[in-house]
């Protein structure tokens, strides 16, 4: 989809629907959008799905757009895509679950693989655990990880040793009752500013040099004070 095709309304906007952008079935929900400039021949679409699957396509693959869509990855029966990012052959990728495990994976373990493959195992998930969130990662900066009852920490990408992917992966997060799930991660560096995000459409502007630094195992500190019934769903 071309931006300027999207239309530019004020914070109180209710927006465009996304099925009067692209062409979508009824059963399909939108899952990450990626901004790109230039479908270079050297950069790759690097994809992750809900049961732990990773695939990675040339980003060339995608250059001609169409309204009606293209097919970007297979789906088996009860996954679905979750997350996309744009990556090169030096980045590092970093899968998060909902239960507060992660993998730190380099992106040249994953192979190119055409439009229509299913993908490889990017993380071997334990019963009822899911993939909630993936990142690309460097050497230098930190983890924010943020859960639905409005918590997050910081903490430093080298906590998170680089494995093969396919692996269990290690501890990210303790999630407990008083700090909930894990809802999303993201790679951050002091100056970097951040937006989160509530389902009844609160949202709060936070500095991340603001947050201390922890250990992969703590629960961290509140970063949104929640309304009955709200939970956090985007960072």
């Amino acid at each position: 989809l071309k931006v300027h095709e999207i239309p530019n309304v004020g914070t109180a906007g209710k927006g465009k629907a996304i099925v009067n952008l692209v062409a979508m079935h009824p059963q399909e929900k939108l899952a990450d959008v990626c901004a790109v400039k230039e479908f270079r021949e050297d950069r790759y679409l690097l994809m992750a799905t809900r049961k732990g699957t990773v695939k990675k396509t040339p980003l060339s693959a995608f250059a001609n757009p169409m309204s009606r869509g293209i097919i970007a990855i297979a789906i088996d029966e009860g996954d679905e895509l979750i997350a996309a990012a744009v990556t090169e052959p030096s980045s590092e990728a970093l899968l998060a679950t909902r239960d507060g495990k992660a993998i730190r994976f380099s992106e040249t373990d994953a192979r190119p693989m055409g439009r229509t493959a299913y993908g490889v195992k990017g993380i071997e998930l334990q019963e009822g655990d899911a993939v909630v969130s993936m990142a690309v990662v460097e050497p230098e900066g930190t983890l924010l990880t943020v859960t639905d009852l409005g918590f997050g920490k910081r903490s430093h990408i080298e906590e998170y040793r680089l494995q093969s992917r396919g692996g269990k992966g290690i501890i990210n997060v303790r999630t407990t009752a008083r700090n909930g799930r894990v809802v999303a991660v993201l790679f951050v560096q002091d100056e970097d500013e951040l937006m989160v995000i509530t389902a009844q459409g609160m949202i709060v502007r936070l500095r991340v040099k603001d947050f201390s630094v922890h250990g992969r195992a703590t629960q961290g500190v509140r970063l949104i004070e929640l309304g009955e019934g709200d939970e956090v769903v985007a960072v």
